[in-house]
């Protein structure tokens, strides 16, 4: 009943929000952006929950925390210094500046404008449109196992109404009612996260206590025990492949960058920097600190009856198992939270890309911005059909992986192909237009490779060490993509035609432009 209560309460609170924000929605800047002036709370707390859903709470803080103890916090760490400081301090201003010259209002759109070629902006939202329905699929995942903790009901509906409400609330009021719900979100994910992990230390006694305890349990390939209580863990290498893809992936996502288009003020920047990285530490960091014990349940998980390894979706609901029902729901509430906040990022986000940069610009009539809009939430309801769909079905065929693996493929992919471009594109001049066309090909051909490897069950020994081990999994092909794509447009620029110098200088002027700061912001000379 107590967790009944919750949610009746936090879905009126999402609707009413949507209907409130109906007025910033009439016309596409207002839809998608929010009218470029949302403040830094609301920003930063749009980008922090966007960055993590129920995928991380549930999927990879039981994975990771599994594999490599508590040591797995170094990867929510990575989630807010090199994820949300970071990506910050080098991203926001100048994509907010950019964006704003160019009137990009979407990544593809800014592929295009800023290369000035409609068969990039074109590619990108192909793109995005094919690596951000399986990757938004993924987010019911593990809701099953949560609420078969508390309700006994079949997981489609579970699925229907998240995907309903979630539906509701981003059609109504698109970017301005995602990121006040966001911020509320938010709130709920800080409290419930602190609340779950002190809850699971008192159960084992404490954090002392719970650390003898994981010292304990011998790990493969070590002499001596404490291997899931140490500071880099079992396995550094591949943690650091985690930290990499988990942190420096978000620079190319266009959910994430995304959030920086609707940035207001300079002062804005400077507060939602700080509040995003105090959010990610808090969120990121408890939700693979928890996991890190999640050994100590190893009676109480499930495993795989043909390999033995275990299954590690049921890890944290195995953890959460055991605590007072008070915290169950808490944690019902917030795992939907998370789940519901990247969900509704991500469907406006699929939807103005294909939208503005595909049907927009192939329509043989003119679109006024109340069409556009309309279009807009047709695509909105369609891709959150199409997801929950793939979801329903991903849970009816035991044994079917694929959404699974493709999630962490489709992270590689999107981050692969779009994070050198973008970056580059903000920062230098002497980037090609070629060179982002290879980015995108190196980006989905290494996310294809992997898939192929993933689904086919591919033994890769014969390849050699090298590529054997990059397509070990999707997180190091992932990394390698990225790094890869950092690389390589640097030198195909180098060796192919420059871009229309007048063009460009033009495109940077806006950098260019003085601005009045009061002293206390910078010193005179």
């Amino acid at each position: 009943m107590l967790t009944i209560v919750l949610l009746i309460v936090y879905f009126a609170v999402m609707i009413g929000i949507g209907l409130y924000c109906r007025k910033n929605a009439t016309d596409v800047n207002g839809f998608v952006l929010g009218g470029r002036s949302v403040g830094p709370w609301l920003t930063a707390f749009a980008f922090g929950t966007s960055y993590f859903s129920a995928v991380i709470f549930v999927g990879y803080a039981g994975q990771f925390g599994w594999l490599y103890g508590t040591s797995a916090t170094w990867a929510g760490l990575g989630n807010a210094f090199i994820g949300s400081l970071l990506a910050w301090n080098i991203l926001g201003r100048r994509t907010r500046i950019m964006t704003q010259k160019l009137d990009a209002k979407t990544m593809p759109d800014y592929f295009g404008k800023r290369f000035d070629s409609s068969a990039l902006k074109i590619a990108a939202s192909i793109i995005v449109f094919i690596f951000l329905i399986p990757y938004t699929a993924s987010l019911y995942n593990g809701l099953s196992s949560l609420f078969n903790l508390v309700f006994d009901i079949p997981y489609w509906v579970v699925i229907l109404i998240m995907a309903v409400l979630t539906g509701l609330y981003v059609i109504f009021g698109g970017y301005m009612a995602t990121a006040i719900n966001d911020f509320i979100q938010g709130i709920i994910m800080l409290f419930g996260i602190c609340a779950v992990i002190g809850a699971v230390l008192s159960q084992n006694g404490g954090l002392v206590e719970a650390m003898k305890k994981l010292s304990a349990i011998p790990a493969e390939g070590w002499d001596a025990g404490g291997a899931y209580s140490s500071f880099f863990g079992p396995d550094p290498l591949a943690l650091l492949f985690v930290v990499i893809l988990t942190s420096l992936g978000t620079w190319g996502l266009p959910q994430m960058v995304g959030k920086f288009y609707a940035i207001k003020s300079e002062n804005d920047i400077h507060k939602g920097t700080i509040i995003s990285t105090v959010f990610a530490i808090i969120v990121a960091g408890g939700c693979y600190f928890l996991g890190g014990f999640g050994r100590l349940y190893a009676d109480k998980i499930k495993y795989n009856e043909a390999t033995g390894k275990p299954l590690f979706d049921t890890i944290v609901p195995a953890m959460l198992s055991t605590l007072p029902v008070v915290i169950i729901a808490i944690v019902v509430v917030l795992v939907l939270s998370a789940s519901m906040s990247t969900l509704s990022s991500l469907v406006l986000t699929s939807s103005s890309t294909f939208t503005l940069d595909v049907i927009k610009p192939t329509s043989k009539k003119a679109m006024d911005e109340k069409k556009q809009v309309f279009i807009m939430r047709i695509f909105i309801v369609f891709f959150i059909a199409v997801s929950a769909v793939i979801a329903v079905v991903k849970d009816s065929i035991p044994g079917l992986t694929f959404i699974a693996q493709m999630m962490g493929v489709s992270w590689g992919a999107l981050a692969g192909a779009f994070l050198a471009p973008f970056l580059y594109g903000l920062y230098w001049k002497g980037i090609t237009k070629v060179s982002v066309a290879v980015c995108y090909v190196w980006g989905c051909l290494m996310a294809v490779v992997q898939l192929v490897v993933s689904l086919g069950g591919v033994d890769t020994s014969s390849w050699g060490p090298v590529l054997s081990y990059i397509f070990k999994s999707s997180i190091n092909s992932g990394v390698v993509a990225m790094v890869g794509g950092l690389i390589i447009v640097p030198i195909v620029s180098a060796f192919t035609k420059k871009m229309d110098s007048k063009f460009v200088e033009d495109t940077f002027k806006c950098y260019d432009k003085t601005v009045e700061v009061k002293v206390s912001s910078s010193l005179e000379d």
